[in-house]
């Protein structure tokens, strides 16, 4: 099996948030990898990385930093290959990784979702893929039409949580 999403962080501390794009990445079957590199610390091995992503067959790359937040960035000068953003929450609420990710310049897009919004990023990437996979898209919708069901059974439990101003 051969990853078709990179899944990188600029340090394992990360992790907490990410494995929400992971778990998602693997309820939907979807061939993934994870690495820790650092735009500042290993700048060297992050080049070679998104250099070579897509000859190695990556698809999308999901690429999470705080603070300075440059590491997808510096990913998305190096390759064509899609790649998200994910600001990570550790210094000022997670502004300035959050404006370091979405303020590229012309030329080097980082589609980016919010602040430790994983997940989302997950969701992106599956449905970037899923322009040109039919099964992948099958299961797509079916996690999307859980999420709906999910809503509908918490309204169905909200009529039995009983107040004495509630009027439904």
């Amino acid at each position: 099996m051969k990853p078709i999403v990179s899944i990188i962080m600029g340090s394992t501390s990360d992790l907490p948030i990410m494995e929400k794009a992971a778990k998602l990445l693997d309820e939907l079957q979807v061939p993934f990898e994870m690495n820790a590199l650092s735009a500042h610390r290993t700048p060297e091995a992050v080049e070679q990385f998104a250099k070579n992503a897509k000859g190695r067959g990556i698809q999308v790359i999901i690429a999470a930093a705080g603070m300075a937040a440059h590491l997808p960035g510096v990913i998305a000068a190096s390759t064509t290959v899609p790649v998200i953003g994910v600001p990570i929450k550790s210094t000022l609420e997670g502004m300035d990784a959050l404006l370091a990710i979405v303020q590229m310049p012309p030329g080097i897009p980082v589609a980016t979702v919010g602040i430790n919004a994983a997940l989302n990023a997950a969701i992106l990437a599956v449905q970037m893929l899923a322009l040109a996979d039919e099964e992948l898209a099958g299961r797509l919708a079916e996690y999307k039409d859980n999420l709906k069901k999910k809503i509908e059974k918490a309204n169905e439990e909200l009529k039995e949580v009983k107040y004495n101003f509630k009027t439904n």
